[in-house]
């Protein structure tokens, strides 16, 4: 039987790998884990089980439900397809030994997954992964006398209520002005991320909120070809933004008037300055190795920290609690702020992204940030690698690094994930493994949008040597 690893965004595979006798495989070593490594008496603690809205989602659910009560645990399973984020927050919010969340994310609609949840609601490090790994086997059940039971139970209005202190606390909710057009994507956000708008005073245009299970046919990741029919919808009712989810809405992605849609280093970018230029808040940003150098800039006008951590969510969420970083994130469009969970969030950072649009467009504050600390260029491409090569070909560029990249000098190299080369006029470019697919990812930013090409043309180039 193949071997089920965890990687950047826990358990993934195709439907051919993700079957029942998998899902149950992987609830046991979840089970066990809890029970021996961290010491928890099932009977006397409770995880929960979510799911998306993928075909297979509810019925992976239920055989996870299924595996933890045959271990002893009480289970709160979710009474419909939820985000992430939410489910995540009941952890904490129920004060639960864990959850067990089935879901791909933003993957094509034939992939699945699990991913786990600590009690802590943080990203699973991959000490906790790597355990349950050890532990994943077929079931081992209890007597049934000792069996927990399984209810279903919904997290969404304290969620909800956690979300609206949050961005009150830091930008305020009168969204009264605002019209918003929110665009599920047919993912688990439909019914949580636009009630959440709308409670808050927006007018919402809701778009692809109904459940598609094939999200249309495509991968539900929010980028500019899955939606790139959101200007024209911004145009017709003359929105202020568009804001859309990725397929389990833990991941968001800002459509404005002007720009069309917005990269996450942009998005980034405009919300970490939004909470420094209110004078009473202040406090470091947590970024990723792949995510643009423009936080820095604005960081140090404002006399605060940056830390740059792997890419990974898990690493941010690490990064947040170490250096008591104000706000965290990655280029994909993952974010998370003080006093929230250690969980990519793209419903909360919704209403902060809409909170921020209310007080000074999301145009006009780029337009600023531009003519305070210069433009970036920056994108990334993929390259197919099988996932037994990768470790092959990282070890392949160490020999081959270039002095020159695009006629640019390296000044210096980071090797905190992959290779990071930063290059004489400001620009770098980055490779690395992806964690979830068989790819070499390849990144790229530049002052000068001329260079950009040119820049991802020499990784991919680097890349494609070491695969001979």
């Amino acid at each position: 039987m193949s071997r089920i690893s965890f990687g950047t965004g826990g358990w993934r595979a195709t439907q051919d790998h993700f079957t029942d006798e998998n899902v149950r495989r992987v609830g046991q070593g979840i089970a066990a884990y809890l029970t021996e490594k961290q010491g928890v008496t099932p009977s006397e603690n409770t995880v929960a089980v979510g799911y998306d809205a993928r075909a297979t989602s509810a019925d992976a659910a239920a055989s996870l439900a299924d595996v933890f009560s045959s271990a002893g645990f009480d289970v709160l399973l979710t009474d419909r397809d939820l985000p992430t984020p939410v489910v995540a927050h009941s952890v904490v919010d129920r004060d639960l030994a864990g959850a067990a969340m089935v879901t791909a994310s933003h993957n094509p609609p034939e992939y699945n997954g699990v991913k786990f949840v600590p009690g802590d609601a943080k990203s699973a490090m991959p000490s906790i992964t790597d355990a349950i790994e050890s532990h994943i086997a077929p079931p081992d059940p209890l007597p049934e006398t000792q069996h927990g039971t399984v209810s279903r139970y919904n997290p969404v209005e304290a969620h909800a209520t956690h979300a609206v202190g949050l961005t009150n606390r830091y930008l305020g909710t009168d969204l009264s002005d605002l019209t918003v057009v929110y665009d599920a994507i047919h993912g688990s956000g439909r019914g949580i991320t636009d009630a959440l708008l709308e409670s808050a005073g927006a007018t919402v245009i809701r778009h692809r909120c109904d459940r598609d299970p094939t999200f249309g046919g495509n991968a539900p990741e929010p980028g500019p070809e899955t939606l790139a029919d959101l200007p024209s919808i911004i145009a017709e009712h003359d929105a202020d933004l568009a804001i859309a989810n990725d397929g389990d809405a833990d991941r968001i992605t800002v459509c404005t008037p002007d720009r069309g849609v917005l990269s996450g280093n942009l998005l980034f970018a405009v919300l970490y300055e939004a909470l420094l230029a209110d004078a009473e808040v202040t406090g470091p940003a947590i970024r990723t190795v792949s995510t643009t150098f423009l936080i820095d800039r604005i960081a140090s006008e404002y006399g605060a920290d940056v830390h740059e951590v792997p890419v990974g969510f898990k690493w941010i969420a690490d990064g947040m609690a170490t250096y008591n970083g104000l706000f965290g994130g990655e280029e994909s469009g993952g974010f998370t702020i003080d006093g929230h969970i250690g969980t990519k969030d793209g419903v909360l950072v919704a209403l902060l992204a809409a909170a921020a649009a209310a007080t000074e467009s999301i145009d006009d504050r780029l337009d600023r940030l531009f003519a305070t600390y210069g433009e970036i260029h920056a994108d990334k491409v993929s390259v197919d690698c099988p996932d037994n090569r990768k470790d092959a070909v990282i070890a392949g560029l160490e020999a081959a690094l270039p002095d020159t990249v695009a006629d640019q000098p390296v000044v210096d190299t980071v090797t905190l994930d992959g290779y990071k080369l930063l290059l004489e006029d400001g620009s770098w470019i980055l490779v690395r493994p992806s964690g979830t697919e068989p790819k070499m990812r390849v990144y790229a930013e530049t002052p000068a949008g001329e260079q950009l090409e040119s820049l991802l043309d020499a990784g991919q180039e680097l890349v494609e040597a070491q695969l001979v």
